[in-house]
């Protein structure tokens, strides 16, 4: 049912055989009815005997894949892009899925940067382009996971886990048994029913049992969710209720999300959620903390991909609000599944959409209170891997949960594992930095650092250490504001935007003295911070701005009247040295110039025109240097030359 409850969606539109054998139309109605299981036996026996298309390779291909068997669709994949003919965008993008889970990561980024060229306007092509070091972010994120598969497990498919009182309840095929074992064409495995395993104080997971039988009919039951009382049940069904079985219009049988309710031991009451359709599947329900919403995936429409996640709101009485997409940040054009929300608000859900390590991958955003949600990121290994991982469910307090996988060494077609984390998934922050004079450049030790949140809410006060530092663990995604005081110093303040992505962030702050010595040889250019007496391109005229500057320093000169100045105007080396040098002196004389006119003795002021003689840095003629480099050059210093 695993297969049936995702990519049952998933199946594009197949176009009819064109100049096929007629001994391809009976596989190609099976593939319409996605009975895989037979098709795919008649497609390749086709195809051994030498028949090549580019149909019949992609309907191979679409067969295992959308079958979760992505090694053996990769090998069908592998000879349609052979064949050197145009194929559908889409093509590129399962191909790359395939690849991956044959551990041909080059390649399969290959695959997806052609993909990004072709549909550029895909959710997906836009996250590879973003995120083309997104290996690196998973690696940064494994390794967090003791795993281990489960004695429960059968040789069929078990999957889809929940917690209920102490038992671990979850879905299977594994043969139930009777005198009429149903199986399912698609997988050629019995329909799946919900079983439950108590679990052992030590953890120990005791024979399975089937859970109820009033939740299980004849066809699929699948990913019950219980509210915390233990008395009302939201699971996955096959459009069948009341001995009646629902078709759509192609009549298929879809799938439903259905509510039961506890009374006397005894699940009853079992209807289909008001918003569910027999022309669309539901399925894999998960509720909020406050358990006023309903999380699930569907293809209803409004579907940005193949399936997409949704939340609907539980009313007081027991009704429903109309389901909301969970938006483009979650959701793309590819498939979104199994939902699960933590008491930390934290969702989880799977996805080959976002970028992963192959087929489905576990994700996990931070539900905000205003109902955003943070970045996605993806759990890393060894919870994902190269093929299909997903019903993550984990419990906050003890830490340990259950996935499930078609990972390579399973016992079955799906497997459950459980594991242990040992270390959270957090998006974690440092912001730090340096307190130093703004003069000399020192250090300040014990300034007092006061972090303010983006309201200006103080959240913690600390003090530098000995060298100046400081630090504050922070949220991701977060604005805050740093103060920095010390004695015989103006106060600072600073803003920082936090990334969403763990790291460090850093915010050095310089503190002034309102009081500042000066000597014979003081600059009083470094005094006031001034880093240049700004002029327009190529000219010599005093700007307005440059005039607010000098006032600076006319102020001073008056106020000690035996200050005498020495103007020295410098430029960088991007013109001939002898414009520079002419360009100088010009600039320094309509300095002087402007000074004497705001009441400076002319006896007081010398000035000289530099050029580019005295470089603070490597930036020479013919040498490769940022603006910024330049900018250092280009200065008005007024060097005290007596007193």
């Amino acid at each position: 049912m695993k297969k049936q409850l995702y990519t049952a969606w998933a199946i594009l539109s197949v176009l009819a055989a064109q100049g096929q054998e007629a001994r391809l139309a009976s596989a190609d109605k099976q593939y319409e009815k996605y009975a895989y299981v037979d098709a795919i036996k008649t497609y390749e026996r086709v195809a051994e005997k030498g028949y090549r298309s580019i149909d019949l390779f992609q309907k191979i291909g679409n067969a295992y894949y959308f079958n979760a068997e992505l090694d053996k669709a990769n090998k069908w994949y592998a000879e349609l892009f052979a064949m050197n003919q145009p194929v559908d965008a889409e093509y590129y993008y399962r191909y790359s899925q395939t690849l991956k889970s044959a551990g041909d990561y080059v390649k399969a980024n290959e695959m997806l940067a052609v993909f990004n060229k072709k549909n550029a306007d895909d959710l997906r092509a836009q996250l590879y382009a973003k995120h083309k070091d997104y290996l690196e972010d998973i690696k940064v994120n494994s390794g967090r996971y003791k795993v281990e598969n489960i004695a429960i497990n059968s040789e069929y498919s078990d999957y889809g886990t929940a917690f209920y009182d102490n038992k671990l309840v979850f879905a299977s095929a594994r043969d139930t048994g009777g005198i009429f074992n149903r199986k399912h064409q698609w997988t050629n495995q019995s329909f799946t029913k919900i079983y439950a395993s108590e679990i052992t104080p030590d953890g120990a997971l005791l024979e399975p049992e089937k859970f109820d039988a009033s939740l299980n009919s004849k066809f699929n039951e699948a990913t019950p969710v219980f509210t915390r009382d233990g008395k009302t049940v939201y699971f996955t069904r096959n459009n069948y209720n009341n001995g009646k079985r629902g078709k759509n219009s192609d009549r298929t049988t879809l799938l439903k999300i259905y509510r039961g309710v506890l009374e006397n031991d005894k699940w009853t009451n079992i209807i289909e959620l008001p918003f569910t359709s027999n022309e669309f599947s539901t399925a894999h329900p998960a509720l909020s903390i406050d358990e006023k919403t309903l999380y699930f995936a569907s293809d209803m429409p409004g579907t940005l991909g193949q399936s997409d996640l949704f939340k609907v709101a539980i009313h007081s009485d027991g009704t429903f609000g109309t389901p909301e997409n969970l938006g483009n940040k979650i959701n793309t054009e590819g498939r979104e599944t199994f939902p699960y929300v933590t008491e930390e608000g934290e969702l989880y859900f799977a996805s080959d959409g976002q970028l992963g390590l192959g087929g489905l991958d576990v994700f996990v955003t931070q539900i905000s209170s205003d109902g955003s949600y943070g970045e996605i990121r993806n759990v890393g290994e060894p919870v994902n891997g190269p093929k299909d991982d997903f019903g993550f469910i984990i419990d906050v307090k003890t830490r340990f949960g259950f996935f499930s996988s078609n990972r390579d060494g399973g016992k079955g077609y799906d497997d459950i594992y459980k594991f242990q984390e040992t270390r959270k998934l957090t998006c974690e922050q440092l912001l730090s930095g340096s307190i130093t004079d703004k003069e000399s450049g020192l250090p300040i030790a014990n300034a007092r650092v006061t972090l303010s949140d983006a309201s200006f809410k103080v959240i913690k006060t600390i003090y530098a250490d000995q060298e100046g530092k400081y630090s504050f663990e922070v949220t991701c995604g977060n604005s805050y504001y740093v103060k920095a005081e010390s004695k015989d110093y103006t106060p600072n303040e600073l803003k920082a935007a936090i990334p969403e992505k763990s790291g460090e962030t850093t915010l050095s702050l310089e503190l002034d003295k309102p009081v500042k010595q000066i000597a014979v040889g003081t600059d009083l250019a470094k005094t006031f911070g001034i880093e240049i007496i700004y002029f327009d391109l190529d000219k010599s005229d005093i700007r307005t701005d440059a005039a607010i500057d000098l006032a600076k320093i006319v102020d001073v000169m008056k106020e000690f009247p035996n200050i005498k100045v020495d103007v020295r105007s410098h430029t960088d080396s991007r013109q001939s040295q002898t414009y520079n040098k002419r360009l100088s002196e010009a600039r320094a004389k309509s300095t002087i110039a402007w000074m004497v006119r705001e009441g400076i003795d002319a006896s007081r002021i010398s000035g000289k025109g530099y050029g580019e003689t005295q470089l603070l840095n490597k930036c020479a003629d013919g040498v490769q240097c940022s603006e910024e480099e330049h900018q250092k050059n280009r200065r008005s210093e007024f060097i005290i030359s007596g007193m």
